[in-house]
Order: structure tokens, then sequence, then C-alpha cells
């Protein structure tokens, strides 16, 4: 499939996307503006701004014209106002997203990476002590949520060996600038990575254990035994790179369940990223704050599968020959 075909599907996606965002809070009963903004915040609306608001989200116009005006305020980066922080959506989302890639995006590589060494390691050495005990022991801790992993690691590091920060992302009123400021930022970060990190690490890990030994019982494998190839060879270039592809696609779709699931590793560590602030607005019932987030999210998501079809030939020529 070339970029143009891939782009063309992307565009589909994204398009339904925009429309789940535009349409959902217009499904409800009700005032549509109550619907988009809520009911404390009509409360305190004046009848002046709320005829500002109709006008500008064309509500007194036919659901088309709404959805061309609302395509028209993203396209000029206006997501809404949110009454409850009193500021732009795309401002808020802007001051909480950086700490959500930090955490999500170093626990997706972390854990990728290393579930893919691990299970290469392991499928390759099947039926040895290390294979069985990487099994066991990633096995009994896939069976533990990332927030109990936030938990104990906070009672052990935090709590009991006070050896990393307690909460936040950085020490207020520190005063810490350069290397000092980056040092703090990423002791503050190491917990909530290491959670989310163990907690995504078994399923990479057996995705690629089971393609391993798969791919080690194909012909071409046979073949490559065959020539004289050296073990490193075999495992790495041959059995490990035809192992990744599965991991691949998975790390692309897990991405939108792990900012999701971000939002009670965040809340253990009062860390002030795109999970807790998910929390913050569904308490306030801050609507257009929930719209924003979930079309960042939507598009995150899109972005990351794109790249995942663009890294797909790379690892496997294969595959752009299949279509």
């Amino acid at each position: 499939m070339s970029i143009r075909q891939h782009l063309a599907t992307y565009g589909v996606a994204l398009f339904i996307v925009l429309a789940l965002n535009f349409v959902l809070p217009r499904l409800m009963p009700g005032d549509p503006l109550m619907a988009i903004y809520g009911d404390e915040a009509l409360i305190a609306m004046t009848p002046q701004l709320k005829s500002i608001l109709i006008e500008r989200f064309a509500l007194d116009q036919p659901l088309w014209h709404q959805f061309t005006a609302y395509i028209a305020a993203l396209f000029r980066g206006d997501l809404g106002y949110s009454y409850y922080f009193r500021a732009p959506v795309l401002q808020i989302i802007g001051g909480s997203l950086p700490w959500t890639l930090l955490v999500v995006g170093s626990s997706l590589i972390l854990s990728t990476v290393l579930g893919i060494w691990l299970g290469i390691e392991s499928g390759w050495a099947r039926g040895s002590r290390t294979d069985r005990s990487l099994l066991t022991g990633l096995m009994v801790v896939n069976g533990f949520p990332d927030f109990f992993l936030g938990l104990v690691f906070l009672i052990i590091f935090g709590v009991l060996m006070g050896v990393l920060p307690l909460s936040g992302a950085f020490t207020p009123y520190s005063g810490l600038t350069g290397g000092a400021l980056l040092l703090d930022v990423l002791r503050h970060a190491v917990m909530p990575v290491m959670a989310l990190t163990i907690a995504h690490l078994a399923g990479g890990y057996l995705l690629t254990r089971n393609t391993m030994l798969s791919v080690l019982r194909a012909p071409f494998m046979t073949t490559a035994r065959a020539k004289g190839l050296s073990p490193l060879a075999l495992k790495y270039h041959h059995a490990g790179r035809n192992s990744m592809l599965p991991v691949v696609t998975r790390t692309g779709i897990l991405l939108g369940r792990v900012v999701a699931g971000a939002l009670f590793v965040e809340l253990v560590f009062a860390y002030p990223g795109l999970g807790s602030l998910t929390y913050q607005a569904l308490l306030a019932r801050d609507y257009p704050l929930i719209q924003g987030i979930f079309l960042i999210v939507g598009l995150s998501v899109l972005v990351a599968n794109f790249g995942v079809d663009l890294i797909y030939p790379k690892l496997d020529p294969r595959v752009s020959h299949a279509h």
C-alpha cells in the first residue's frame, strides 16, 4: 500500500474521530450549549455571552453548518474554553501533555525494547532455566495493575528507602535550573515510568517469544542454518527481526490504552499529566476539556499507527508486496 493510500485511509479515520467528537455532545438531551459546557457553566453565563457562544458554534444553524464551524475552529487551534480552569482548552492540555509524553513515551519505548529483547532470548533458549524463569516471573508481574505497582514502588523507594521523590513532576520553589532541573524532573519520573514499563512488559515479551518459536520452525531458518551463519546472526537478524512485527503493531495500538491507563499512575504519584487532567475534567464535568483530551488522544493513536504502517515495510519488505 502506497503512502497516498495510507493517507486516504487515515484521513477517513480522522474524519470519524472528528465527527464523533462533534456529534456526541449534541446527542445529549436538552440544550446543545448545556451539553457542550455543562449546567454549572451556563448558570454563571450572561445572556450576552450565551448569544455570542450560540453564534460562535452556529447552534442556530443546521447541523452540517455547525460541523463546518467546528472544523474551522480546530484549524484555528480553538478547542474551546474551560470554565473550570478559566483558560482555553488548548493551553490547558499543552501544559499537561509534555509530562504525559515523557512518562508514557519513555515507558512505551522501554517496555517495547525490553519485551522484544527478552522475548528473543527466551524463545531462542526455549525450555532452558532462563526461559522458565522469565516466563514465570513476567506472568506473575503481568497479574498486577500499573497503579498497584506504583503504590509498591512508592512505599519501597519513596517511603522506606527515601531515594526518590513521592509526588509531583519537579520540586516546587527549588529554584533549580539547567542540568539540576533536568535531573530533578527525571528523578520524579522514575517511579511512574517503572510502573508503566513493568505493567506492559509482559505483553510484548510473550508476543515476541511466541512469534519467535514459530519463526524458528520456518523453512528460511533451516536455509540460514545450512549457510553456516553465526548463532548471533540467526538469532537477531533472521529470527529476531521477523519476530518484531506483531510487537510493533501492538505498540501502535497500545498507545491509546497507555495514555488512558496513565490516569491511575498519575493519580498515585500526583503527576500533572493528561491522566490527572482527565480526572479533574470528569469531576468538574468540564465537557470542552474532555472533548479536547479525547481529540488529542485520538490523533495520537492515529499518528502512532500511521508511523507503524511506515515502519512495517522497512522491517519486512514482503509486507509492501502483499498489497
